[in-house]
């Protein structure tokens, strides 16, 4: 009885080797897109990693977050939505997709209408790494909470108003317009505000 469970046993195991189960699945290009910290990484089979600054969604327009595989390639598309160049576009849901940018400027914050965008050059990289590895078992992993870019301007805004305002006045608290020549100080006045 025993060994016609264990004859039975190993018939199922070469079964399942003998359709391809018991091989490893071909492995793709692992994309993360950490949106909080504007980065994406790219990792592949043989142990390459890339990473990269982007641009994700701004205020009003989110990028999507969750895993992904690539849907569509397009070496070259036109957003007729937007009215834009998306080089080298890699579309993970509907008209999201991962594409190159001219606005590298902006880069490392938040500034697109949802896609991810990269440099010209990394997403001409990550697009040829993802075609020779293969686009079906290629996977993109979104995760994170973009910083709020408008929250952001306002606060960098308010402090620089307070520096400047720090800066042009003078030691009796009057403010000095920051265009108002500076008065030259003799050492001996210099010497008593040491003090």
């Amino acid at each position: 009885m025993i060994s016609r469970w264990i004859a039975s046993f190993f018939a199922a195991c070469m079964v399942v080797f003998a359709l391809g189960f018991g091989t490893p699945a071909e492995a793709g290009v692992d994309i993360k897109v950490n949106l909080a910290a504007q980065t994406l990484t790219a990792t592949t089979p043989d142990g390459t990693v890339r990473r990269w600054a982007i641009s994700s969604g701004r205020n009003g327009y989110k990028t999507p977050r969750g895993v992904y595989r690539p849907q569509v390639m397009k070496p070259y598309h036109w957003s007729r939505k937007y009215g834009g160049h998306m080089p080298h576009a890699i579309f993970f849901k509907g008209g999201f997709a991962i594409h190159g940018t001219t606005a590298v400027s902006r880069l490392g914050a938040p500034d697109s209408h949802g896609c991810v965008r990269l440099h010209p050059a990394a997403a001409r990289e990550l697009y040829a790494l993802v075609k020779q590895n293969g686009a079906g078992s290629t996977r993109i992993a979104i995760n994170g909470i973009a910083p709020d870019t408008g929250k952001t301007m306002v606060a960098a805004r308010k402090i620089k108003q307070q520096a400047v305002a720090r800066a042009t006045r003078d030691r009796d608290g009057y403010a000095v317009p920051a265009y108002a020549p500076q008065q030259l100080v003799p050492s001996s006045q210099l010497w008593q505000r040491l003090r």
